[in-house]
C-alpha cells in the first residue's frame, strides 16, 4: 500500500497502514507529537502500537530538537544477520545442544560476562577504535559513571523481552545468524537520565505531554545528550558485532566438519536519532521501532519466536523518510499476552522451534504480534524483499 495521511496539528500524519487498525492511545501520541513546534513531518510504519513515551513505529522529523524520550530507553536497538555456507543438510536431527551452547556464550536477561569480553580474541573482530570508544565513557554523564564495571561486562549480552539470538534458514535451505539487541542498562540508564533533565526545561512546560519534552538545539543540554546518545548507540553497535562474534564461534566449533564461512554482516539500528537533509531542510529524524531504508541500503524486520523474518533492501521512499517499520509490531501488551495465552499456546505456536517453551517468555508468544506477512504487503512502496527466514533456533532473554 502506499501511505494514508490523516490530519495533525502542524504537520499531516502519513500513515502506511489503515488508521482504523491503531489503537487510540496510539493514534493519540501520534497527535500529541503532531502538535511540536519544531515538528517537520511524522511518518508512520506499519507495525504501529502504543509505547513508552512515544509511539513505536514512528518517524519524526524535527528542526533543531531532538526527544529523549522518543528515542526511548533502548538507545540504538537494533538487528544484526550473516549469511552463512552452511543448509539444512549440515543440521543435527537434535538442536537442544545447538542452543545450550548459544545460550552458555551469550549470556541473557539481566546476566553478563564474569569478565569484560576481550574483543583480541574474538574472530575476525576488528578491534579499530575500541579503545578510543571506552575512552570517550569519561565523557558521558557523571549520573552513570558508576556503571563503568556493568557496562563493561553487559557487552556482549542479550538482555530481555523482544530480543532474540535466531538460527534461521532462507527458502533455499541457507542457515542465517540473526541477533536483536540494544544498548542494555547503560543506555537505559543515560536515556533516563536526559528524559528527567528535558522534562524540567522551562520551554517544555506547556507541552500536550511531558513524555514529548525536547533538547533545544545550540543548548549545553542538546549538546551533552547528543554526545551520550551517539556514545550508546555506538554501544549498541558494538554489542551485536561482539554477539556475532561469539555466535560465528560456537557454529565453527559445532559445524567443524562442514568449516562455515559467513558472509558480511547486515546490521541495522531501529532505535536512534541521526541528521538527515529532506526538502532543503537539516532534520533530525528518530526513528523508534523503524529501520533506516534508505535506496539499495540493507535492514532485517524479524516477525516474532515463531514466524517469519525478512533481510530487505530499501528503495529510498522520502515521503517516509527513508524508513520500514522495525519488526510486525504487538498487537497487544504483554500483561494482555499474558492473560490471554497458555503456556500450551506457546507450545503450539512454536511448534517446530528449539526454544524456550515455557510462562517466562509467554508474553512474546507469536499470537500477540501483528502478522509479519501483512506489514510486509503495507510497505511494499518502502522496501523489496531480498531473503525471507524462519528460525529453527531461538534464544530469548
Amino acid at each position: 500500500m502506499s501511505y494514508v495521511e490523516i490530519s495533525g496539528a502542524k504537520v499531516p500524519i502519513r500513515m502506511w497502514t489503515d488508521p482504523a487498525s491503531v489503537e487510540d492511545v496510539a493514534l493519540q501520541q501520534l497527535r500529541n507529537v503532531a502538535t511540536l513546534p519544531w515538528i517537520k513531518g511524522l511518518a508512520v510504519m506499519p507495525d504501529v502500537h502504543y509505547g513508552k513515551g512515544a509511539t513505536v513505529g514512528s518517524v519524526i522529523a524535527m528542526q533543531g530538537a531532538v526527544c529523549p524520550a522518543a528515542v526511548g530507553v533502548d538507545i540504538g536497538c537494533g538487528m544484526s544477520a550473516v549469511r552463512t555456507s552452511l543448509t539444512v543438510n549440515d543440521l543435527p536431527g537434535d538442536l537442544s545442544r545447538l542452543r545450550s551452547k548459544i545460550e552458555q556464550a551469550i549470556p541473557v536477561g539481566r546476566g553478563m560476562h564474569d569478565d569484560p569480553v576481550d574483543p583480541g580474541r574474538l574472530h575476525g573482530f576488528g578491534t579499530a577504535g575500541w579503545d578510543d570508544f571506552w575512552g570517550r565513557f569519561d565523557g558521558v554523564a557523571e549520573a552513570v559513571k558508576f556503571r563503568e564495571e556493568r557496562a563493561l561486562r553487559q557487552m556482549g549480552t542479550l538482555g530481555a523481552g523482544n530480543h532474540l539470538v535466531e538460527c534461521c534458514t532462507d527458502s533455499e535451505g541457507v542457515v542465517w545468524l540473526m541477533l536483536h539487541s540494544g544498548s542494555r542498562n547503560i543506555g537505559k540508564e543515560l536515556a533516563e537520565h536526559h528524559i528527567g533533565v528535558a522534562q524540567k526545561l522551562p520551554h517544555n512546560q506547556g507541552l500536550v505531554d511531558r513524555d514529548l519534552a525536547v533538547f533545544i538545539s545550540d543548548t549545553p543540554q542538546m549538546a551533552a545528550y547528543r554526545n551520550d546518545l551517539y556514545w550508546a548507540q555506538e554501544y549498541a553497535k558494538y554489542n551485536r558485532a561482539i554477539m556475532m562474534a561469539l555466535l560465528k564461534d560456537v557454529i565453527r566449533k559445532e559445524f567443524k566438519k562442514a568449516k562455515p564461512t559467513f558472509e558480511p554482516e547486515i546490521s541495522c539500528h531501529h532505535n536512534y536519532v541521526a541528521e538527515e537533509r529532506y526538502e532543503g531542510m537539516d532534520l533530525l529524524v528518530t526513528r523508534k521501532g523503524a529501520i533506516r531504508a534508505g535506496s539499495g541500503e540493507f535492514g532485517i524486520i524479524p516477525g516474532s519466536m515463531g514466524t517469519s523474518s525478512y533481510i530487505v533492501k530499501g528503495l529510498g521512499n522520502e515521503k517516509a523518510f527513508n524508513s520500514a517499520s522495525h519488526g510486525a509490531g504487538r498487537r497487544m501488551s504483554r500483561n494482555a499476552a499474558k492473560r490471554r495465552f497458555t503456556v500450551r499456546d506457546l507450545e503450539e505456536q512454536t511448534r517446530g522451534v528449539e526454544c524456550r517453551k515455557d510462562s517466562g517468555v509467554l508474553d512474546e508468544i507469536p499470537g500477540a504480534y501483528k502478522n509479519i506477512d501483512q506489514v510486509m504487503a503495507q510497505q511494499r512502496d518502502l522496501v523489496e524483499v531480498v531473503a525471507k527466514l524462519k528460525q529453527f533456533i531461538c534464544v530469548k532473554g
